[in-house]
């Protein structure tokens, strides 16, 4: 039996390496093919040609058909190009021609077709054996030629009789930093590797490239796309996705799913646009391709070994964490520095926090968190549902998640929290350990990384610091400090406090599962207080503001506990065994919770020496103070969780005594400061006061570190009598009794004994810190080395021991410490550090100072490179 059908077949690279390797050649059947360097001259015998009829077409690599022209003996001129010094001889299949005749093809390649005389049979086992040498060749010369007359090779190559010709995938090209522009993720450094991984957000198109190994028949090869999310992926979960290749030359699913279009056609490479819906699951998902011919269900897959980084999209409309304004995006997504407000109410100041969404290891780090989460499929779709996790993920209370926090002040096996610079070393450090929880990190640690988590993930994200935030430990909505009947403070009856500043985060998105209107801003916290009133973890939130503003305590998540933050009274109680709660309430203070909201202004450049780039956002958390408003959000709240009874205002006491502790408004680290009560007796006749005074060292969250000075002072107030207590508080007093960020609390309580009239008060306050100033030396460059100076003065009369500064700044250098020697009291050092940058444009750097008896010196500074 004859077979006459004929195959193109055309020359790739790893067919010649091949060969090139394996230079003994079989001489029976052999095709002589030369890559010739230049222009070649030919001249060829006369030959009979076949017809046209059976002559094949040649495509090119660009698309061109020719057809192979026979010719007389004349001189062909052939240019062809040059792999190597060497001429490359491939083995074809054997075709039956006459002996000793030559036929030459004017085709892209110059090729000649040498024959002997050999018997049938050698020709045949020169066939099978070139069959096995080169398995994935013999489809790839660029030679036509007629089918060899064997029927192995007709059942697995020859199209159109018993099947299609297989043309499976030899290589993908994802358009990693093509990808990244439109989709604006090109800032991940991630991008700059070798062999990148795909950054794209949902909701968006992007393309892609598939190589074949032939020219794409768009009738007979069935190509189709697979992508995977998770270790199990499934069709019916949602976690595999097929998607076959037609013909179609638009989208014509609808928006919601998954779809693919060809967008060029070019000989064997096929580039396609893929569309990833707006509610796909957020992470990682991997692609491979499969391919078989018509009507056959021999499938081969192609593995594309590229990570592909799906993120939420706030540029697309149908993408529940949407964003309108630019500016907005800009900030919340883009930027990766950033300010904390830390400090006091009265004296609020910024520090720089670089979150480094974009460094290499901080995207597979956030990965790597989420995948700990066990959220399903739709759970990784919904940023309800992530963010709320990310709470939970950031502090290591009950997943080993990213950070351990300490609130002890020892901090000896680990970092110290304010020796962050920011979120990037977190993250590098927990990847790098595969999951060992950091050490260590307090509320604005955990707030910044929680910004860093959500920003990389495509949420818009913002960090907030609430200036005198409540802690509220039994869901009352109060923070309720507790009197004898002397006027003593009782302090074991409950763990209420008051914190001088608290930071979380605010993270945007549309809120489907709530009624309409409480979509936007929402707030969540990692910091471990409380355990959530839903998951029984250490997780907070998301919780709307509009609900929080509005006192909807019944609205989940965990708006009690934020509405408690920013807007709880502050009751004091007195000892009462007639009273039916054991407690008489004597006080209540319904202005000093939730004093300001501050969050970096968007569009703005960071303040380095102040806090004009702040942005006061208490009326999105609160009605102001003091109108109707307010009071009804309070009562609304206190309604919901049936606690109506502790917000009804006590009767008016007798209270002839006014009573007033000023404001200490700014105390430089080394100088002395001043206590003062003023009081006026408003009758006529005498009042006895006992007047306690206390000043402390305390820890931002309330917790009292070091005493530092406390009188009792007994007064006699004549009728109509002002009268003012002055307490001076000498360096020596404070200095080596300060704890993170120098933070002092002074808290006085007086008593009348003519008319047990009792009165509190307390006013937080911060040791202000000299400045590092930074400074640069020589042109700044990508790859050029500059130096940068960083200048401290010693304010106090000690020596400063064990002293180191801490230097970050992306683009410039990693996160380093280095050492400096002791300081002498009054003097002002310089340390000069060499850094080389590796990336042009805005950069910032950050230093901290510390040391045994000085900590947390902060400075920065901004510096622009030349690419």
């Amino acid at each position: 039996m004859k077979y006459r059908k004929r195959l193109n077949t055309y020359v790739d690279q790893s067919m010649i390496d091949s060969i090139h390797k394996n230079r003994r050649m079989p001489r029976i059947g052999m095709m002589n093919l030369k890559w010739k360097p230049t222009t070649t001259t030919t001249t060829n015998d006369l030959v009979k040609c076949r017809t046209s009829t059976n002559t094949k077409r040649i495509i090119d690599d660009n698309g061109t058909v020719t057809t192979p022209k026979c010719t007389t003996t004349t001189t062909t001129t052939v240019t062809t190009r040059r792999t190597n010094d060497h001429h490359h001889q491939l083995i074809g299949r054997h075709r039956r021609i006459k002996s000793n005749k030559r036929f030459h093809c004017t085709s892209p390649l110059s090729v000649s077709v040498l024959t002997s005389t050999p018997s049938i049979s050698n020709r045949w086992w020169s066939c099978i054996l070139v069959m096995f040498l080169l398995p994935n060749a013999i489809s790839s010369l660029r030679v036509p030629y007629r089918y060899p007359h064997y029927p192995l090779f007709h059942k697995e190559f020859l199209q159109g009789s018993s099947g299609a010709l297989s043309n499976d995938v030899v290589g993908v090209e994802l358009f990693q930093r093509d990808n990244a522009k439109e989709h604006r993720t090109y800032k991940y450094d991630i991008l700059d590797k070798s062999n990148p991984s795909l950054v794209i957000r949902r909701g968006d198109p992007f393309y892609m490239a598939i190589q074949l190994r032939n020219p794409y028949d768009q009738e007979n090869n069935k190509i189709r796309l697979e992508f995977l999310f998770g270790n199990n992926p499934q069709v019916g979960k949602g976690t595999m996705v097929y998607l076959p290749i037609t013909n179609n030359k638009d989208f014509t699913k609808d928006p919601a799913k998954w779809d693919a279009r060809i967008r060029n056609i070019d000989s064997s490479r096929l580039t396609l646009q893929v569309r990833i819906p707006a509610g796909a699951a957020v992470g990682v998902w991997r692609l491979r391709i499969s391919t078989k011919p018509q009507g056959s269900r021999d499938i081969k897959t192609f593995e594309v070994n590229n990570k592909i980084y799906v993120l939420f999209n706030a540029w697309n409309k149908d993408d529940t964490v949407f964003m309108a304004e630019e500016i907005k995006r800009q900030e919340y997504i883009l930027n990766d520095i950033g300010k904390i407000y830390i400090g006091s109410h009265s004296k609020p100041k910024g520090r720089q926090w670089i979150y480094g969404q974009f460094e290499e290891s901080v995207l597979p780090a956030v990965m790597f968190l989420l995948d700990k989460s066990r959220l399903d499929y739709a759970g990784r779709a919904n940023p309800v549902k992530v963010v709320r996790s990310v709470a939970a993920l950031v502090n290591s209370h009950d997943d080993n998640g990213l950070l351990v926090g300490n609130w002890s002040g020892n901090y000896h096996d680990g970092n110290a929290p304010w020796q962050w610079t920011g979120s990037a070393p977190i993250f590098e450090q927990y990847l790098r350990s595969n999951g060992e929880p950091i050490k260590f990190g307090q509320c604005w640690v955990f707030a910044g990384s929680t910004t860093t988590m959500s920003r990389a993930l495509g949420i818009p994200a913002r960090t907030i610091t609430n200036f005198v935030s409540a802690h509220d430990t039994d869901d009352s909505l109060t923070v309720d400090k507790f009197f004898s009947k002397s006027g003593e403070a009782i302090s074991d009856v409950n763990s209420d406090s008051i914190w001088n500043f608290h930071v979380w985060t605010d993270v945007w998105m549309s809120r489907p599962d709530l009624p309409p209107g409480y979509g936007g801003w929402q707030v969540i916290d990692a910091t471990p207080q409380e355990s959530s009133d839903v998951s029984n973890l250490y997780q907070m939130g998301p919780a709307s503001l509009e609900a929080i503003k509005r006192g909807e305590v019944g609205l989940p998540y965990d708006v009690p506990f934020v509405f408690a933050e920013v807007n709880s009274d502050v009751v004091h109680w007195q000892l009462d065994e007639t009273s039916e709660l054991g407690w008489r309430k004597i006080k209540t203070n319904r202005y000093h919770v939730g004093r300001k909201l501050f969050t970096k202004r968007s569009g703005v450049e960071a303040d380095y020496n102040g806090i004009s780039d702040a942005e006061d956002i208490t009326d999105l958390y609160k009605f102001k103070e003091g109108t109707e408003e307010e009071r009804m959000a309070v009562l609304n709240a206190a309604r919901g969780a049936g606690l109506s009874f502790l917000f009804e205002i006590p009767a008016p006491g007798k209270e002839d005594v006014e009573f007033d502790l000023l404001d200490i408004e700014k105390v430089v680290i080394g100088n002395p400061f001043y206590i003062q009560v003023e009081m006026a007796n408003r009758v006529g006749s005498v009042r006895s006061v006992t007047l306690s005074i206390n000043a402390n060292s305390f820890y931002y969250t309330g917790i009292l570190a070091k005493k530092i000075k406390a009188e009792r002072h007994m007064i006699q107030l004549k009728p109509y009598q002002k009268e003012t207590l002055r307490i001076r508080v000498n360096p020596e007093d404070y200095v080596d009794k300060l704890v993170d960020f120098s933070m002092m609390k002074v808290y006085a309580i007086a008593t009348v004994k003519e008319t047990q009239q009792t009165w509190s008060e307390e006013d937080d306050f911060s040791i202000e810190k000299p400045q590092i100033e930074i400074f640069t030396r020589g042109p700044i460059e990508v790859g050029r080395e500059f130096t940068l100076d960083v200048k401290l003065r010693n304010p106090v009369k000690r020596i400063l021991e064990d002293c180191s500064f801490t230097i970050e700044g992306p683009g410039l250098t990693r996160p380093m410490r280095v050492n400096f020697r002791n300081i002498m009291p009054g003097e002002t050092v310089t340390n000069s550090i060499r850094l080389v940058p590796d990336r042009a444009g805005s950069r910032n750097i950050v230093v901290i100072f510390h040391s045994r008896q000085l900590i947390d010196v902060v400075g920065s500074k901004q510096v622009f490179v030349r690419g």
